[in-house]
């Protein structure tokens, strides 16, 4: 009976997906529910068969993927990924069940997988992993996760499901880290070792207290948010000796950085071909994700230089002559530091901001607030213009006069064929930063407008 259930759930997703895609649209999440329907534990029969590394936590779970993804891909491994960025349980099961035959047996021997935190608690005891990234844990959405120990405690519920599992924890993030005293599992912290910015943001630290005492952290260094290397004076909670760590930054513009990565007492170069002190974190997980799995760490470090970047994480458009590059955000500490890395502009260019509301975006969207958009002003004739759209883009246009952007400066264009248009007007390099909804919307534009392959293709 079994087995039949799982061959009608697969075929099942198989249909609706390409029916999906012939009909122009991504088809990530609702072939995975219509499986789930029909079998409810289909993403624990399609995994048996499968080593698989996950990825979760508040931000960098994308691009971290896709830089094990090209890991693999340089490690001659066979492969399935969500490359979408369908993280719930129905599209990741939806990406084994198309990935698998109709007998239930996945055609690849390996999966890379990112997985929203509150899924997380599902999705590792039904895959059982090898090996699992824990990126960090920041205030998020907060009408859907609440508080960040909230989402700690989904992280953990699924950690104490992936008993076979190498756990990847970040040893800057005091949160995070904790978790390593919980789980009987093997643990390998990952961190950087070294300030990232030569110059920060303000931001609110949304774990400024210990985890243990609740008396507030010192830090001997920030790297960004509540970041860095801090320690109890109290108690004596410590940020851990990592394993894996970023030794030096030698560079870093908006373009890329280049770092040092120390591992098994050897260094090496890494070229991360995108900017942002953000995706040195991303980089030096994946490389605690290679040593977890075994890969030459040699191989890793010099596939950081060629990986493809997930869609609107900073992804780049050049139309016409023109360089436009998207980046996600979706709460303050993700948008603080597109603040830090727009600091290493050195040529004036145009800001955008997209702004949405929706259940995928978070409801509440007083984040904003939270957000040094000062920062922006403070650049002075660097920034020549400042573009908002989206649902709620009269509630950013506020918040940009509030934070002294000149009216001269500020337009509101809701329409994106129209935002896209007048940001191809400007002879200047062009950063978008919309959230999630505003972006697979105004992604979409770009594909139909302007000849780009879809998210999904």
């Amino acid at each position: 009976m079994k087995k039949i259930r799982v061959f009608f759930a697969v075929l099942a997703c198989k249909l609706a997906r390409a029916a999906i895609r012939l009909l122009g649209r991504g088809g990530t999440d609702f072939p995975g529910r219509v499986a789930l329907k029909i079998c409810p534990d289909l993403l624990g029969q399609l995994a048996k068969t499968v080593t698989t590394v996950i990825v979760t936590g508040t931000n960098g779970k994308t691009t971290t993927s896709r830089m094990i993804e090209q890991a693999f891909i340089d490690s001659g491994i066979s492969y399935f990924a969500n490359k979408t960025g369908a993280n719930l349980i129905s599209g990741i099961t939806a990406e084994f069940a198309v990935h698998s035959k109709l007998s239930g047996k996945c055609k690849y021997p390996w999966a890379v997988i990112e997985s929203d935190e509150a899924a997380f608690k599902q999705v590792g005891k039904q895959v059982n992993p090898k090996a699992v990234v824990v990126t960090n844990v920041f205030r998020d959405q907060l009408d859907r996760y609440g508080e960040v120990t909230h989402t700690l405690n989904n992280i953990r519920i699924g950690l104490q499901g992936c008993k076979n599992a190498v756990v990847c924890l970040n040893a800057d993030d005091s949160l995070s880290a904790s978790l390593a005293e919980e789980l009987p599992n093997e643990i390998l912290f990952y961190g950087v070792n070294t300030p990232i910015y030569k110059t920060r943001v303000e931001e609110v630290s949304d774990a400024p207290y210990c985890i243990k005492c609740k008396s507030e952290y010192v830090y001997d260094y920030v790297t960004y948010g509540h970041l860095g290397g801090y320690r109890c004076p109290k108690c004596g909670y410590a940020r851990p000796m990592p394993q894996v760590a970023v030794e030096e930054v030698l560079a870093s513009d908006t373009e890329h950085s280049e770092v040092v990565i120390s591992l098994d007492g050897k260094r090496y170069d890494a070229n991360v071909n995108l900017p942002g002190g953000y995706n040195i974190y991303n980089a030096v997980s994946a490389m605690a994700a290679g040593k977890a799995l075994g890969l030459d760490p040699a191989v890793v470090s010099k596939s950081l230089s060629q990986f493809a970047c997930g869609f609107g994480r900073m992804e780049k458009f050049d139309i016409d002559g023109h360089s436009l590059r998207m980046i996600l955000i979706k709460n303050p500490a993700g948008c603080n530091q597109v603040l830090n890395f727009l600091t290493d502009a050195t040529e004036p260019f145009l800001f955008v901001a997209c702004l949405n509301d929706r259940s995928f975006d978070g409801k509440d969207v007083s984040w904003i607030w939270d957000v040094d958009f000062e920062r922006l002003t403070e650049m002075g004739d660097l920034l020549t213009g400042v573009y908002v759209s989206g649902v709620r883009a009269d509630d950013m246009a506020a918040r940009f006069k509030y934070a002294g952007v000149p009216t001269e400066k500020l337009r509101v264009i809701k329409d994106y064929s129209e935002l896209l248009k007048a940001c191809l007007a400007q002879d200047r390099p062009v950063f978008i930063m919309p959230t999630y909804t505003a972006m697979l919307d105004l992604r979409a534009t770009v594909s139909k407008n302007y000849g780009f392959k879809n998210f999904w293709e």
